[in-house]
């Protein structure tokens, strides 16, 4: 008796060993393994970070400052914190070490605190008490390059792997990307002809010149050199043929433009006078472009403006007039842009003026995909009603809205073919996918539109301030077009939140199915009581007439009538929620009884299996002895 105590204490053992033993074997052997079964592969990188990754020549580090602690009062702060964390931990495994991970939990008043300021991570005050919540990323490269995502906002989690990929891929690149700049507008200054005085640089152009390396451009140009990452065409005009065709070799490379149309350029140097905002009759101040936008698969009218009856703007369009509604100069909001685009998502609005619209051509070969666009109350409006334009209100007459959304910008992507099919370059058509943005507006670009002058400071200079996010539309642009194809390739995933869509759905059926029989109900308990009320007043005046029998069973019938419906009522409001609570018990007896189950079964096929194969194997060698 001892003897089997002992060995089934030594079997218990052994198998405790061997399944701790299993543990570590499995553990170092499935190291790096991993199985994304979520709906939208959440945790399932992209190819295109995968290869920036790959693609990286230096280790680059990486310091997640993460307020752990702090973030443990804040559920939804928490969880996004530790979606970020593991999808970090996730690029970092799959590096092969060319990713150094740090966490970091700043203490107040430490040097981790002041490191993070250092590297551009800036605390935000949460709570009552004010307490200093980090929550970015910094990077670093061995040449001293730096960058940093200063806090991330859980409002943009659908591009969290974009912000992440686009920070490892800018500290993994030599250079700064070029930019091909072609305006035919004033935006580097200079001498202004019409005032006699100098002309400021466009904010938008300048903070372009530090965020990239900008080539200024010319229409005598009869190339663009291979080294130009992205090409910008501001209100082209008259561009000769030579110029035209090297636009179209560079689109047929695969290259990347921003390109900015109008039907009525506001500064437009070329035509007008300064007293009046929009032009002389007969001055031609629309871009055109040739043949290369239709070659490009999308259609502009260049004498065509969009106006707009619920964006309409009030403006003023002379010193000390009062300001009046003009329904072309228009004020976007964020149900205006594409908040799945990673050029548009989280902005807020978008000021435009005398904006033309695009539409896809038809039969063209590109996709056509809307990034802004005006609300149904909309329509056209020809250019000349906007020569010597005095009243803006004059606009609304005989204004028709089309119902019609239309669009002011837009992404195209896709091979092309040549729109110059027998000119000098050597391309005939795309030889790699054609990356293009086109805005049918560049009055978005004039300072006035978007920024004003901040309040005088002690500090410093006067600075500008931004009223819209004008130039955010533009940077935004540039700083996607200017990433390798991977970066343009990872576009937002869908959020790591994921609602209870199934019990959404039952609520709102049962609502609309159980709200009516509540109403119906509701109705019929109020003819009741007032049936009834009319009876027990008959009954209460003395000098009524003395209720029959009849009258007396018909009260006591509404009575119970008036029972049994708000009892009904009850159950109806009670049942509002019943087949959720069914649900409910449906996954708990799938998780805790069926999903076992299956395991259990599987577990005991395979076992089951193994047996008869080993027994078979047995069988074989014990007829093969001799």
């Amino acid at each position: 008796m001892k003897q089997r105590i002992l060995l089934g204490r030594g079997a218990l053992l052994a198998l405790a060993v061997l399944f701790i033993g299993m543990v570590v074997l499995s553990t170092w052997l499935l190291r790096g393994w991993r199985l994304d079964l979520t709906e939208n592969r959440l945790y399932t990188i992209a190819p295109g970070t995968q290869h920036i990754i790959a693609e990286l020549k230096e280790p680059v580090n990486l310091y997640y400052y993460w307020s752990g602690k702090t973030a443990g009062e804040y559920p939804a702060l928490k969880t996004y914190g530790t979606r970020v964390r593991e999808f970090l931990q996730e690029l970092a495994a799959r590096s092969k070490g060319k990713l150094r991970l740090s966490i970091i939990d700043p203490e107040p008043f430490s040097e981790d605190e002041d490191r993070a300021a250092e590297r551009g991570v800036h605390g935000v005050p949460i709570g009552v008490n004010g307490e200093t919540f980090y929550f970015g990323l910094a990077g670093t490269n061995s040449t001293d390059g730096h960058e940093a995502i200063a806090f991330f906002d859980p409002a943009k989690e659908e591009f969290l792997e974009y912000d992440i990929a686009k920070l490892i891929y800018q500290l993994g690149r030599a250079r700064k990307p070029v930019v091909g700049w072609l305006s035919s507008l004033p935006m580097n200054g200079g001498y202004d002809p019409a005032t006699g005085q100098g002309r400021d640089p466009w904010y938008v152009y300048t903070q372009a010149q530090q965020l990239f390396a900008v080539k200024d451009l010319t229409p005598a140009l009869t190339q663009i050199d291979p080294d130009i990452d992205v090409l910008v065409l501001v209100h082209p005009k008259s561009l000769p043929e030579p110029a035209l065709e090297a636009i179209d070799q560079f689109a047929l490379r695969g290259g990347r433009l921003l390109v900015f149309v109008d039907p009525l350029a506001e500064q437009d140097p070329g035509a007008g006078n300064p007293e009046m905002p929009f032009g002389v009759a007969g001055a031609d101040r629309g871009s055109q472009l040739g043949g290369l936008l239709t070659a490009w698969g999308v259609e502009f009218k260049p004498r065509e403006v969009v106006g707009d009856l619920s964006y309409g703007m009030s403006v003023s369009m002379r010193a000390g007039d009062p300001p009046l509604r003009h329904i072309a100069i228009l004020g976007l909001d964020a149900t205006s842009l594409d908040a799945k685009d990673i050029v548009t998502s989280g902005l807020g609005n978008i000021n435009l003026a005398t904006a033309g619209y695009l539409e896809p051509r038809k039969g063209a070969s590109t996709t056509f995909t809307p990034l802004l666009q005006s609300s149904k109350l909309a329509g056209t409006l020809p250019v000349e009603r906007f020569a010597m334009l005095m009243d803006p209100a004059t606009l609304q007459d005989g204004f028709k809205p089309t119902g019609e959304r239309y669009t002011f910008a837009a992404r195209i992507t896709g091979a092309v073919k040549s729109a110059f099919p027998k000119g000098a370059g050597p391309l005939r058509e795309s030889a790699k996918p054609l990356n293009l943005i086109v805005i049918a507006d560049t009055d978005l670009l004039s300072d006035y539109l978007w920024l004003r002058d901040a309040p005088a400071s002690f500090f410093g200079p006067r600075a500008k301030q931004a009223w819209a996010h004008n130039g955010d539309l533009v940077w935004n642009a540039l700083d996607n077009l200017a990433g390798s194809n991977d970066l343009i390739s990872v576009r937002g995933r869908a959020s790591f939140a994921r609602p209870f869509e199934r019990v959404e759905a039952l609520r709102r059926d049962a609502e609309g199915r159980l709200r009516a029989k509540e109403h119906e109900l509701e109705q019929q308990l109020s003819a009741t009581e007032d049936k009834l009320t009319t009876l027990q007043s008959k009954r209460a005046d003395q000098s009524g007439v003395i209720l029959t029998p009849e009258q007396e069973a018909e009260i006591e019938r509404f009575e119970a009538e008036k029972l049994r419906i708000r009892k009904e009522l009850r159950d109806v409001r009670l049942g509002l929620n019943q087949d959720i609570r069914r649900l409910g018990s449906e996954l708990k007896i799938l998780n805790i009884v069926v999903v076992p189950a299956i395991f259990a079964l599987l577990a005991l096929g395979i076992a089951t299996w193994r047996r008869k194969r080993q027994a078979a194997i047995l069988l074989v060698q014990r007829t093969q002895r001799p």
